[in-house]
């Protein structure tokens, strides 16, 4: 199996400085928005607004144009700093 398929996203949310990820096995995976230059420099309102994308391998932010990959957050890949 895909690894991007084994670990997808059911739940994201904004909270505390932190963009925060309910994965499809109920792990809780967490990363400080200041790692992505563009939810640092976003209103509230920006990066609270969060759509998972792909079957739930993805997460994106409309508002910004920022897509990051639930596969390259566990790897430590939050875009561009």
């Amino acid at each position: 199996m895909v690894n991007e398929l084994l670990f997808t996203a059911k739940r994201a949310w904004h909270e505390n400085g932190m963009i925060c990820i309910l994965l499809s096995d109920n792990r809780e995976v967490r990363f400080p928005i200041y790692l992505n230059e563009k939810l640092r420099n976003a209103s509230f309102e920006q990066i609270s607004n969060i759509e998972i994308m792909s079957g739930g391998t993805g997460l994106n932010w409309p508002d910004l144009d920022e897509d990051l990959s639930v596969i390259g957050i566990l790897e430590g890949r939050f875009g561009k700093k």
